[in-house]
């Protein structure tokens, strides 16, 4: 008797992955912030007001700064993913890669109010991804990005292979 040896369909590995975390010099400055604070709050009292706002303010502060840099970016199975957020790359007309001015320019003042932006301070690049989609009244997408060039690439790789 011949066993079947089949197995799994491989998964497509992504053609791009990214996480905007925090700069180093965050997490040092916003734990200082929290104790500061928990320091003020407690100005030498004894008993619960002792040790409370310590125990409640810095793992908040932790737990802040792992939010702020759990956006993810990838582009895989043919789709740009942004967080939660994801586009089929058959509806990108095209991608452009921008600098800090650049993206400073699209974020404006004449930005459109129907953009999706998901856009990060401490990141500098980004890209816009013009939408060829009728249906959808968003015109781009606004992403923040340490390598804007090569996020732009690989969503037109991921569109032109689709």
């Amino acid at each position: 008797m011949r066993q079947s040896t089949s197995s799994p369909a491989p998964v497509a590995a992504p053609r791009y992955a990214e996480r905007l975390t925090l700069p180093w010099w965050a997490w040092p400055a916003g734990l200082a912030v929290a104790g500061l604070l928990a320091a003020e709050l407690w100005l030498g009292a004894s008993g619960v007001r002792a040790w409370l706002p310590f125990v409640l303010l810095i793992p908040a502060a932790v737990a802040g700064l792992a939010w702020l840099g759990r956006i993810r970016v990838a582009v895989r199975d043919g789709e740009l993913w942004v967080d939660d957020a994801h586009l089929p790359v058959r509806y990108v007309a095209d991608v452009v890669p921008l600098d800090t001015a650049g993206r400073r320019e699209v974020l404006g003042v004449g930005a459109d109010p129907l953009a999706f932006v998901v856009q990060r301070p401490w990141v500098g690049g980004a890209v816009q991804v013009v939408l060829a989609d009728p249906a959808d009244p968003t015109p781009f997408w606004v992403v923040s990005t340490r390598r804007p060039v090569a996020l732009a690439t690989a969503i037109l790789a991921a569109r032109d292979a689709g």
